[in-house]
């Protein structure tokens, strides 16, 4: 039993370790999918040669959340492989009785540790304690964008792949007019190409180009699920009306604010 406790506790703490690096990585500027493949590799050791890997390695800081990744990450494999090596030896002098106590009691931790890692409302609250300790405990070189992008509410630089069924495939940036959904496209890395560091209207996002986009992390993750057709223009057309329903009731707030802070006249 205790060895089937401590296998679970080293799984969460496991999963917990590259979640904080996951979202250290994002703040570097990887796009989520990324960031979170390129902690879950480091800290396993399994190595991929791309270009994600390459961009990251030559990044200074992205290099150091990396080297973290995999010093925790040999001693947390060590970890899990004694803990199943003890489970393993207590089950075989075991009654059948103790044995399905110990399988039920590592099912259900398994299962709501699937749960809980999988939720995106425990995640998006989990990210922003993870972006505050992140900002408060650590020396990141990103401390600056973070200030600037205000990056710890939510809000981040990162980047998406265009795949030849996105909604944005094809379009114009014009076209697209992302900013009235709170998106803006800061820079466009071509499959092969000129990188376009100040993207005009006219600029065209095709397939196997790379996006470097600014935005609340859940409206660029729904931006990077959405798909061409009349269902992603409306997906477009719902998020212009949340963003626009967003700014109006800030903008009523701070109206509100403003007056309270007026000084009364006697």
């Amino acid at each position: 039993m205790i060895g089937v406790l401590s296998l679970l506790v080293a799984l969460t703490l496991s999963l917990l370790i590259t979640r904080v690096a996951a979202m250290a990585l994002m703040f570097t500027g990887l796009s989520r999918e990324a960031a979170k493949f390129q902690a879950r590799s480091a800290f396993t050791g399994v190595g991929y040669t791309t270009q994600e890997s390459e961009r990251t390695v030559n990044h200074p800081v992205r290099r150091r959340i990396i080297m973290l990744l995999m010093l925790l990450g040999n001693v947390g494999v060590a970890t899990v492989a004694a803990t199943i090596m003890v489970s393993f030896m207590n089950t075989k002098e075991a009654t059948v009785h103790q044995r399905t106590s110990i399988l039920a009691l590592l099912a259900a931790g398994l299962l709501m540790m699937w749960v809980v890692f999988n939720s995106r409302w425990i995640e998006r609250h989990m990210n922003r304690v993870i972006a505050w300790a992140l900002k408060t405990f650590t020396d990141l070189d990103v401390r600056d964008y973070v200030a600037l992008l205000e990056l710890s509410s939510g809000f981040a630089v990162s980047e998406m792949l265009v795949e030849p069924n996105d909604w944005l495939a094809g379009k114009t940036l014009a076209e697209l007019r992302l900013s009235d959904e709170g998106i803006l496209i800061l820079g466009i890395r071509p499959d092969k190409g000129k990188f376009y560091g100040t993207p005009r209207g006219d600029n065209r996002p095709c397939p196997g180009d790379t996006l470097i986009v600014y935005g609340h992390l859940d409206d660029i993750a729904r931006l990077d699920q959405r798909r061409a057709g009349r269902s992603g223009d409306k997906e477009h057309l719902n998020a212009v009306e949340e963003q626009e329903e967003f700014e109006e009731a800030h903008a009523i707030k701070r109206e509100t604010t403003e007056d309270s802070d007026e000084p009364v006249n006697e």
